[in-house]
């Protein structure tokens, strides 16, 4: 269910309200208007940042151009909400992305790289050009979802991006550095996938025990770097 929202006075580049819609009786999702790009992203962390201290608001969950809220109750008056979410989306300033910076040592290719050789195939580009150009980028967690630790990476450079496989791999190993589509990441657990396995690295995403228990936050940084090839 979609909920009308009033026009509100323009900021920065980003010209049009964003869309919001219940999920249920507890929850709420916001959605940025346009394309993706990073500093609509920042504006997505800084929105969370500040819907997650509101009265009523158990939790603000970040994702990729959109955050959902979810309620302790259900809210009194739901087209109050909404406007008061629009009015404040057309005033927070972007967050720049300020995190830590993780870097990922990787065992490019190899048996848990599989992938690699069909990624070279689609992008015309040989299986040594292809790490090489993913481990000189410089990538942005812009939100970590799907799985619990797992971080979209963006900052893929355009020449490697491959589409997601129309079947996925059945049993992925947790640590497979991925690309799908436009980004890459980092597999939390062993799970069924549909992204490109062109590497593995050692790193722990996620411990429940640890006190940050997932590795990677939105507005952190990652490098790759290349531990060895095998090809």
């Amino acid at each position: 269910m979609s909920i009308n929202q009033p026009s509100a006075p323009l900021v920065g580049t980003i010209e049009k309200s964003p869309k919001i819609s219940l999920i249920g009786t507890l929850a709420m999702l916001v959605e940025a208007p346009g394309d993706f790009d990073l500093v609509q992203q920042g504006r997505i962390w800084a929105l969370a940042d500040a819907l997650s201290c509101w009265p009523n608001v158990q939790e603000a969950v970040i994702g990729v151009t959109n955050v959902m809220l979810v309620f302790d109750e259900p809210p009194a008056d739901i087209g109050m909400l909404g406007a008061s979410i629009v009015e404040l989306w057309h005033r927070v300033a972007s967050r720049k992305a300020d995190g830590k910076i993780i870097e990922i040592p990787v065992i490019y290719g190899g048996e848990l790289g599989f992938d690699l050789p069909a990624v070279a195939k689609h992008t015309g580009l040989s299986a040594r050009d292809i790490i090489r150009i993913h481990s000189e980028g410089d990538y942005t967690v812009c939100a970590v979802a799907s799985s619990p630790g797992f971080g979209y990476l963006h900052g893929l450079d355009p020449r490697i991006h491959m589409p997601r496989k129309s079947v996925p791999s059945l049993n992925m190993r947790a640590g497979s550095v991925t690309i799908g589509g436009m980004q890459t990441g980092v597999a939390a657990l062993t799970s069924p996938n549909g992204w490109n396995a062109i590497g593995w690295a050692s790193v722990v995403m996620f411990d429940a025990l640890r006190e940050q228990p997932s590795l990677m936050l939105p507005g952190d940084r990652v490098r790759f770097r290349i531990d060895r090839i095998e090809l």
